[in-house]
């Protein structure tokens, strides 16, 4: 049904953020230590997950945007049309000694 001539044109350029979590002050964009990895969660709505990820003993910082699609650098208002194909997602960089990738799905789950 999508057809690409329905799409939104979005923009060259990408949106300017703070490298700082406004709640952990953590960096959100590394390089991080070595021990830290990334993961990314398609949750729907993002605002309450990304809550209960950054909660989470281990989680580093976290960060809320949109994976997927076929518009460039899309808007919050642009992808709430449903005609730029993102998922609106949560990144989650933890600390490995401190947290599993399975107690992150865990909570995936819980609030999914």
């Amino acid at each position: 049904f999508c057809a690409i001539f329905k799409m939104l044109p979005g923009r060259s350029e990408a949106m300017a953020i703070t490298n700082s979590h406004f709640i952990t002050r953590n960096p959100i964009k590394g390089p991080f230590k070595p021990q830290y990895q990334s993961a990314i969660f398609g949750t729907g709505c993002y605002w309450g997950a990304e809550k209960g990820f950054w909660r989470m003993p281990g989680v580093y910082s976290t960060a809320v945007g949109f994976y997927g699609g076929i518009t460039p650098n899309p808007t919050y208002r642009e992808v709430c049309t449903g005609r730029t194909e993102h998922n609106e997602c949560v990144l989650v960089t933890y600390d490995t000694t401190k947290l599993s990738y399975v107690d992150l799905l865990t909570q995936f789950w819980m609030c999914h």
